[in-house]
């Protein structure tokens, strides 16, 4: 009977501690008045701004395709490498806490994701978060310059800079159609990053982590993920009032499908000679 009531006053401690944490998380991450009471609103927003958005994808494109070309010595691996390691440590940091930080929200709150209601405006935590994320993809693009800088070009693919590229516009849309389904996708993407940038971060240490596949895979997940959750927010769209932000909703389905084309190929080329050479060595 001791032992039981221990047991209980051990978990009620447990409880208690874990209620406050929350709570704590919660105030900083979801009720703080500069998360709370956040509002889009282009272009007195940081970077909301449709020019500079056009501008930044046209220097970006218009550098990828130069730098290249001009003789610039590559950085050896000695200087790029802490670079490349902050920034995939960075960038691991905030995508996990992007992805926590809007389930939070989504506990927290009452909100319906799957289906915002129409004319919903882009205010408050849940778009808070969105606007990060957006912020983050702008950080992302030094990827690109990073490999330029390394002269390993073999990595600098078509699919790796229309990502880069296309998925600015994407976000950009969550906020300025105050698109339905956001969130699902903002939290499935950040968790992808994290495990993306960890390996990334690893590698830059010099360590090779036998998990590389888990990045493709975890990415052609994501987007099967995301059209079988689209098939609910259609119903709810054309069953009832309609969803919020169905226009953007038009763009990130054409996005997610032609990067799942991207990706299965690139796993396709990636993996297939792998297994061929390996059943090749084990018949030998």
């Amino acid at each position: 009977m001791v032992g039981i009531e221990l047991g209980r006053v051990w978990v009620g401690g447990v409880m208690k501690m874990a209620n406050s944490v929350i709570h704590f998380l919660q105030q900083w991450l979801v009720y703080h008045p500069t998360i709370l009471k956040f509002s889009w609103n282009p272009p007195l927003t940081p970077f909301s701004s449709l020019p500079l958005l056009s501008l930044s994808l046209f220097c970006y494109i218009s550098l990828t395709l130069l730098l290249p070309f001009l003789p610039l010595p590559p950085l050896t691996p000695r200087f790029l490498k802490p670079i490349t390691s902050f920034h995939s440590l960075f960038l691991f940091s905030l995508s996990l806490l992007m992805s926590f930080s809007t389930m939070l929200t989504i506990f927290s709150l009452p909100l319906s994701i799957l289906c915002f209601p129409p004319h919903t405006k882009p205010n408050g935590p849940l778009f808070f978060w969105a606007y990060i994320f957006y912020l983050s993809k702008f950080i992302e693009l030094i990827d690109t310059l990073l490999i330029i800088l390394s002269r390993n070009f073999r990595r600098l693919s078509f699919l790796h800079v229309y990502h880069h590229a296309t998925v600015l516009i994407m976000c950009y849309l969550w906020l300025h159609t105050s698109q339905s389904l956001f969130p699902i996708a903002l939290i499935t993407n950040a968790s992808v990053h994290v495990i993306m940038y960890a390996y990334y971060f690893l590698t830059a240490l010099g360590i090779r982590p036998t998990w590389k596949r888990l990045v493709t895979d975890s990415q052609i997940l994501q987007f099967v993920f995301s059209f079988v959750v689209s098939l609910i927010m259609l119903y709810y769209h054309f069953s009832g009032q309609g969803c919020s932000g169905i226009w953007g909703w038009c763009f990130n389905a054409l996005f997610n499908a032609s990067l799942l084309a991207l990706f299965l190929d690139f796993h396709r080329k990636s993996y297939a000679q792998r297994n061929k050479d390996k059943l090749n060595v084990k018949t030998d």
